[in-house]
Protein backbone atom coordinates (compact mmCIF):
# COMPACT_ATOMS: atom_id res chain seq x y z
CA UNK A 1 0.00 0.00 0.00
CA UNK A 2 0.99 3.47 -0.68
CA UNK A 3 1.61 5.16 2.42
CA UNK A 4 1.37 8.81 0.42
CA UNK A 5 -2.10 8.35 -0.79
CA UNK A 6 -4.36 10.13 1.36
CA UNK A 7 -8.21 9.74 0.53
CA UNK A 8 -10.32 12.63 0.92
CA UNK A 9 -13.62 12.50 1.93
CA UNK A 10 -15.74 15.79 1.09
CA UNK A 11 -18.97 16.69 2.92
CA UNK A 12 -21.73 19.09 2.41
CA UNK A 13 -23.63 19.99 5.43
CA UNK A 14 -26.96 20.93 4.65
CA UNK A 15 -28.88 21.11 7.99
CA UNK A 16 -28.38 20.85 11.39
CA UNK A 17 -31.16 20.10 13.93
CA UNK A 18 -30.85 21.86 17.55
CA UNK A 19 -33.60 21.98 19.54
CA UNK A 20 -34.47 25.52 20.91
CA UNK A 21 -33.29 25.51 24.58
CA UNK A 22 -29.97 24.19 23.45
CA UNK A 23 -29.47 26.81 21.02
CA UNK A 24 -30.15 29.29 23.70
CA UNK A 25 -28.00 27.08 26.41
CA UNK A 26 -24.74 27.30 23.62
CA UNK A 27 -25.15 30.99 22.58
CA UNK A 28 -25.14 32.12 26.09
CA UNK A 29 -21.72 30.09 26.24
CA UNK A 30 -20.73 32.12 23.47
CA UNK A 31 -21.44 35.15 24.63
CA UNK A 32 -19.46 34.38 27.88
CA UNK A 33 -16.65 32.67 26.30
CA UNK A 34 -16.37 35.90 24.02
CA UNK A 35 -15.95 38.21 27.00
CA UNK A 36 -12.31 37.44 27.51
CA UNK A 37 -11.41 37.86 23.86
CA UNK A 38 -12.71 41.45 24.11
CA UNK A 39 -10.85 42.41 26.88
CA UNK A 40 -7.54 40.97 25.13
CA UNK A 41 -8.53 43.01 22.36
CA UNK A 42 -9.19 46.00 24.43
CA UNK A 43 -5.62 45.25 26.33
CA UNK A 44 -3.75 45.29 22.72
CA UNK A 45 -5.78 48.35 21.44
CA UNK A 46 -5.24 49.98 24.78
CA UNK A 47 -1.04 49.31 24.50
CA UNK A 48 -1.18 50.39 21.11
CA UNK A 49 -2.65 53.98 21.74
CA UNK A 50 -0.36 54.24 24.46
CA UNK A 51 2.74 53.64 22.32
CA UNK A 52 0.98 55.92 19.55
CA UNK A 53 0.73 58.78 22.17
CA UNK A 54 4.18 58.19 23.48
CA UNK A 55 5.38 58.22 19.72
CA UNK A 56 3.39 61.10 18.31
CA UNK A 57 1.48 62.75 21.26
CA UNK A 58 4.64 65.57 21.17
CA UNK A 59 3.75 66.75 18.11
CA UNK A 60 2.39 69.73 19.22
CA UNK A 61 3.41 70.02 22.57
CA UNK A 62 2.37 68.65 25.67
CA UNK A 63 -0.80 71.22 25.70
CA UNK A 64 -2.94 69.09 24.19
CA UNK A 65 -5.36 69.00 21.34
CA UNK A 66 -7.82 71.76 22.57
CA UNK A 67 -4.92 74.08 22.03
CA UNK A 68 -4.90 75.96 18.45
CA UNK A 69 -2.46 74.93 16.21
CA UNK A 70 0.88 76.10 15.60
CA UNK A 71 0.21 76.48 11.96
Amino acid sequence: MNDNFVEENKVVVTDIRMPFGSMVVFLIKLAFAGIPALLILWGISALLMMILMVVFGGMWGFHGMSQPFPF
